[in-house]
């Protein structure tokens, strides 16, 4: 039975931030949402944010970026592809990159960009 994680910031919503089942961390689509509820209006800084609170996630279940083993994630237009890339190198430089999926598309709500997925372990001194 895998173990179902809270969101980190105590707001209930219809379902889990995270599952963990085997020592694999199964974390929810983030997004580039601070914690006032406002959202960067660059790109770059979406992607920056979006990486933070996923790291949130992974740090409540267990894990870290550091321990991802696959990432998806989801922009609302391929032409800032360069942009985020740079922003994604840049804010994971120091950990082994994971496999990746980017895909285009529509429907984001307010002024998101930006949502990203991922697979993790579960840190091994956890």
């Amino acid at each position: 039975m895998p173990t179902l994680v809270p969101h980190p910031d105590g707001q209930a919503r219809p379902y889990a931030a995270a599952a963990v089942f085997h020592q694999t961390i199964w974390a929810c689509g983030q997004v580039p949402r601070s914690s006032d509820g406002s959202t960067p209006k660059d790109i770059r800084d979406q992607v920056r944010l979006t990486l933070d609170n996923l790291d949130t996630v992974l740090a409540a279940a267990g894990g870290s970026l550091a321990t991802l083993l696959k990432v998806t994630v989801y922009l609302s237009d391929l032409t800032e592809f360069d942009r985020y890339n740079t922003a994604y190198l840049e804010r994971l430089a120091d950990v082994p990159l994971p496999p990746r999926t980017t895909v285009q598309v529509a429907g984001f709500r307010g002024d998101k960009r930006i949502e990203i997925d991922a697979v993790a372990a579960v840190s091994p001194s956890s």
